[in-house]
């Protein structure tokens, strides 16, 4: 018989007494291992390793079908529904489906409503973090996409798309 450990504050059961140890981290906020290069703290050593990747570059995790890479397995695994057309997460409300539960949760807000995200400067709200991200550039005149043939600067990532069609004819 397998021995279990129980987290005595939410009472999760762990395989063993690490796991424990790490998982009571959530309830204690205790985050010891420190990433080198940004100081960003982690609850866990593995976690901190996979971040560690976004300054190394590091990818090793590489999709079969298309050749994309990917600097942990989770995000290999959640890739690989777009060729498989898995959609494992369903809406409560309308059942649509989705393949990752992000994708999910932002979906709800279409049907609570709920904006969470301002803008700084004139107060607007918006369902998602890039929406608001785009939204700033009125306020900034940040025009951030060249086009490569012309160097006309757009805002958008669509308007640029847009105008190099007039490169083509």
């Amino acid at each position: 018989m397998e021995r279990t450990y129980r987290c005595d504050v939410c009472d999760k059961i762990m395989n063993n007494a690490a796991s424990l140890k790490v998982h009571q981290r959530v309830h204690t906020g205790e985050r010891p291992y420190c990433c080198n290069m940004c100081n960003k703290t982690f609850s866990d050593r593995r976690n901190m390793k996979v971040h560690q990747r976004i300054h190394t570059g590091e990818r090793p995790y590489c999709c079969d079908v298309c050749n994309k890479t990917f600097s942990d397995r989770s995000s290999l695994k959640v890739h690989l529904r777009v060729h498989t057309g898995v959609r494992p997460y369903c809406c409560d409300v309308c059942n649509k489906t989705f393949s990752d539960r992000s994708s999910t949760k932002r979906h709800l807000l279409v049907h609570t409503g709920e904006r969470p995200y301002c803008c700084d400067v004139c107060n607007k709200t918006f369902s998602d973090r890039s929406s608001m991200k785009r939204h700033l550039l009125v306020h900034t005149g940040g025009r951030s996409y060249p086009c490569d043939l012309c160097h006309k600067t757009f805002r958008q990532p669509q308007y640029l798309k847009l105008h190099q069609l007039v490169h083509t004819v």
